[in-house]
């Protein structure tokens, strides 16, 4: 899940990621005027672990 917390660290806006494997969820903190919810989801699949906004 490291991969998975940089790639969401290294997007401009992004001032906080928690990963979680046990979970399988990420928790993110992110300035919206920055980047978006569609920016966090590509960055996960980059690093191979699809996802989706849990609303």
């Amino acid at each position: 899940m490291i991969s998975v917390k940089r790639s969401l660290t290294k997007i401009d806006g992004v001032t906080k990621a928690d990963v979680s494997l046990e979970k399988a969820e990420a928790v993110v903190t992110f300035d919206d005027a920055k980047t978006n919810v569609e920016a966090l989801t590509k960055a996960t699949a980059a690093a191979g672990f699809p996802s989706s906004l849990k609303q």
